[in-house]
């Protein structure tokens, strides 16, 4: 769409009072105009998993043009990978063990942590949540315009949701139609119901390509017959793992291994052709959305964030599903499509979190973010600006166990090159990968020859980054499953890192 002057958008503006599918621009027109907020949050959905990225078999030119006509951040993570703790955190702009929300069972953000959607809400937006949020009450006690949503995980086929406006909810009730595709029906609803008097925000979450999958009707035969590319250590569960921590070889989300959960793939191509029409359904329905906008000619005054609650084993190291704080669990896709604010095409190469999401949104939106977010905005980034003190490594954590895949709780730190993991519980356990010289994390250099030194520098930074973002979370033995993380207003001693 063309960039058009202030001048002329206010002329525009004015005569769209008149005509279909106008009313978006009227009374928000010039300088003064707040922008509109979609935010697209995948379940799943790996940073390489697109067409823009070079990946061979997909084909998603929404999500592609997100990212071509806006900023893409080419090196963004979560913190916790796992689903509740991560929604949470894009939510909040907190770390999981700041706001306790820190296993999918532990899953509360208490009342004093608000929402970045709270504080768009408080400044005069509309707002809608529609998807999974599988936080604690489905987020049904905070402020919605409108919301559209379930508890805990979907029914592909036959969803029962929840919907109301304005904090009035109806019951629970099963809908018939693939679970995405009903979503994505009610958001562009939503959208084409916008007057235009206020600026809105839109999170739409959505369900696919979470296991056990099943695909729309539509897209049942896609990918048959074609090869997909197996990982060149897919077979490292046949060596034991060898060099590897028992905590790597016992975690329970291997590929055809388990036959405990109903949702381990059987297969390694069962697993990545439902993942990737997971992957294409996310892009028809993105494609819908961006498509209503235009219609309304609200595209370009409406801010577009596109991201994951995390990525997702195909294969690697035998793996599925996340939890390690291997690669491709830990990176998530992020790009932001504003041509207000952000030149088409920007790469950047940075560090960014889940943690930086809701920061750049509300300064996106001209707020001030709360002091109880902890990340950092990225617009600077995504404007071009160079930031010289932008963060150079990061904290990963991961809580839930005993329990489903039973990995064990671990922390780590990841630098720009380097990757230290700590497995806190006894037996305490250990990996160190050289990211540049191993980028698949084969070789484990935890105490190699040679590595002392760069083993005590991460220890200590690890402590640092622990102090940094208030983490006071022990291990309590007495805990049910799930539950075993707690929160110490007091901790005793972080100088030694094994205590928790």
């Amino acid at each position: 769409m063309k960039d058009f002057s202030a001048t002329r958008r206010a002329v525009l503006g004015g005569l769209a009072t008149a005509v279909a599918g106008g009313a978006m621009a009227a009374g928000r027109t010039g300088a003064n105009r707040k922008p509109n907020i979609v935010m697209f949050l995948g379940e799943g959905l790996r940073y390489d998993e697109f067409g823009f990225a070079g990946h061979p078999l997909l084909k998603t030119p929404n999500m592609d043009r997100i990212a071509r006509e806006g900023a893409w951040f080419r090196n963004a993570f979560c913190t916790n990978a796992l689903c509740l703790p991560s929604r949470a955190t894009f939510l909040s702009g907190a770390y999981s063990h700041t706001t306790g929300a820190v296993t999918n069972d532990a899953n509360r953000i208490p009342g004093d942590y608000r929402l970045f959607t709270d504080e768009l809400r408080a400044a005069g937006y509309e707002t809608a949540f529609i998807g999974k949020s599988h936080v604690g009450g489905a987020l049904m006690d905070h402020d919605w315009d409108y919301y559209f949503g379930f508890k805990g995980q979907a029914d592909y086929l036959h969803p029962r949701i929840v919907e109301g406006r304005n904090g009035s909810y109806a019951p629970e009730k099963t809908y018939d139609g693939y679970v995405d595709d009903l979503l994505t029906d009610k958001a562009v609803e939503w959208v084409n119901e916008r007057s235009g008097d206020k600026p809105f925000c839109l999170l739409l979450w959505f369900y696919a390509p979470h296991a056990p999958f099943y695909r729309p009707r539509r897209m049942l035969n896609d990918f048959n017959g074609v090869p997909i590319p197996i990982p060149h250590n897919f077979d490292e569960d046949l060596t034991g793992y060898a060099g590897k921590p028992r905590a790597v070889a016992q975690a329970q989300n291997r590929i055809g291994t388990t036959a405990v959960f109903t949702d381990d793939p059987r297969t390694l191509e069962e697993l990545v052709k439902n993942h990737y029409a997971g992957v294409q359904s996310n892009d028809e329905d993105v494609g819908r959305v961006m498509g209503a906008l235009e219609k309304r000619n609200a595209l370009d005054d409406t801010a577009i964030m596109l991201s994951s609650d995390h990525g997702f084993f195909l294969g690697e190291h035998t793996f599925y599903d996340k939890r390690l704080m291997y690669e491709p669990s830990i990176r998530i896709p992020m790009m932001i499509r504003y041509p207000r604010m952000i030149r088409a095409g920007t790469v950047r190469e940075e560090m960014v979190l889940n943690v930086d999401a809701a920061q750049t949104l509300l300064e996106i939106a001209g707020l001030r973010a709360p002091a109880t977010m902890q990340g950092r905005s990225m617009m600077p980034l995504a404007q071009g600006r160079k930031v010289a003190d932008w963060r150079k490594d990061w904290l990963y954590e991961y809580f839930e166990y005993p329990g489903f895949e039973d990995v064990r709780p671990h922390r780590g730190v990841r630098t720009e090159r380097y990757k230290y993991i700590h497995y806190f519980l006894e037996p305490e356990e250990y990996e160190l990968y050289d990211l540049q010289a191993d980028p698949s994390e084969d070789h484990n250099l935890y105490g190699k020859p040679g590595q002392e030194a760069l083993t005590k520098q991460l220890q200590a930074r690890l402590v640092a980054l622990r102090r940094e973002t208030r983490d006071s979370y022990r291990w309590s033995a007495s805990r049910p499953a799930h539950q075993k993380a707690v929160y110490d207003p007091a901790p005793t001693n972080l100088k030694d890192a094994s205590v928790y």
